[in-house]
Parts: structure tokens; sequence; C-alpha cells
């Protein structure tokens, strides 16, 4: 049998898979697990977030932090990393 046809056999095993009904207890037991994944993201959402401290110094340039391939210490969040990378190309003039 050459290649296409055990792709092609693959694939017609994975379609048919995926037309076979669901159980009904697996439906309900992921429906209930959904249900409290939300709930504990609805009652995350509602508790007021803790002020972090900052994770890049103040005084942290461009090449001490970014000079090397060494990880860092902890995970820099998003907002933090662009807000140091805007400040750093403003000062050197290559974000307008």
């Amino acid at each position: 049998m050459d290649n296409s046809a055990i792709q092609s056999q693959r694939s017609m095993s994975s379609i048919s898979t995926l037309n076979q009904p669901l159980d009904p207890c697996s439906l309900l037991l992921w429906n209930q697990t959904r249900q409290q994944w939300l709930a504990n993201k609805l009652s995350q959402s509602k508790t007021k977030p803790q002020a972090r401290e900052p994770t890049i110094s103040w005084n942290a340039s461009y090449d001490s932090l970014l000079g090397s391939n060494k990880p860092f210490h902890h995970p820099v969040p998003l907002a933090e990393m662009v807000d140091f990378l805007v400040d750093v190309w403003e000062q050197e003039g290559l974000y307008d």
C-alpha cells in the first residue's frame, strides 16, 4: 500500500470516529467540568487583583536585560515588557 493510500485510510477512520454519537455520560461529565471551570474563573475575576512588584528593575538597561540569552529569574508580564521596550525605543528615537 502506498503512502497516499495509508493517509487516506487514516483520514477515513478519523472521520468515522467523529461521526459517531457522543456518549451521554461523557457529555454530562464534560459539561459539569466546564461549569466548575467557569465558576472558578468567575470567582477569580471578582476578587481584586493584587498589586505586583515590577519584575523588571526601574534602572534596567536594554543590554543588561536582553543582552544575553540567560532566562529571566521570574516570568515577565507582557504588559511590563512592552512598556520597557517602548521606553527604551523612545529614548533611542526608534519609536515615534
